[in-house]
């Protein structure tokens, strides 16, 4: 694994320093500010409003992802906390070197490290938003309909524009028209870009 730029916020001078010294043991990791930083650990007394308001006032980059380091309690919607690009949540009393480590190398890789009891919170937040708001729409939680990611994952093997629509049993001008409303929809430049975006965030 390449160096990772990551920061640290604590309000506590004594935290803050024994949070540095932690991360600063690991090689692989490079100390930062927090406005250069790719991973931001950040204590907190609570998983709570507060600490949603200060990730929020933090500046760091847009690409940055959150640590948090939370001495008890969960008190926030899981969603907004994934908003706030949280994609780690240690408890204060498990988190020892070894753990602290493990979840910043865990978020730069793209992955998530949350209690356990977080992790079914948030699959059942998925289901009910599937089932009541955006499967009776025709959608996912990408955004994008079934016949959206099935296109541009087509589109993702090399095929036609006329090869997949004979597939589906569109006209080619059906498959031009998703292709181009997936595009506006997602902000992107081309075709070319829109699959690239798709492939990154994992939705086909």
């Amino acid at each position: 694994m390449k160096s990772v730029r990551v920061a640290v916020h604590a309000a506590d001078p004594l935290t803050h320093a024994g949070l540095r010294a932690c991360l600063g043991r690991e090689p692989r990791l490079t100390l930062s500010p927090i406005a250069e930083a790719e991973t931001v650990v950040v204590a907190v007394r609570a998983v709570d409003n507060a600490a949603l308001d200060l990730l929020s006032a933090l500046s760091a980059p847009a690409w940055a992802r959150f640590v948090l380091v939370a001495d008890s309690g969960w008190y926030a919607d899981p969603a907004a906390v994934a908003d706030r690009r949280v994609r780690a949540v240690l408890w204060r009393a498990e988190a020892d070197d070894a753990a602290l480590v493990r979840a910043v190398r865990a978020v730069v890789q793209g992955q998530a490290c949350l209690p356990p009891l977080l992790q079914g919170r948030l699959m059942d937040q998925l289901q009910h938003l599937q089932r009541e708001v955006l499967g009776p729409r025709g959608l996912t939680a990408s955004g994008l309909s079934q016949r959206e990611i099935e296109v541009l994952r087509l589109v993702s093997e090399g095929m036609t524009l006329s090869e997949i629509a004979a597939m589906l049993s569109y006209s080619e001008r059906t498959i031009k028209n998703i292709l181009s409303a997936v595009q506006i929809r997602l902000g992107m430049r081309n075709r070319v870009h829109t699959v690239a975006h798709a492939i990154r965030a994992g939705l086909i």
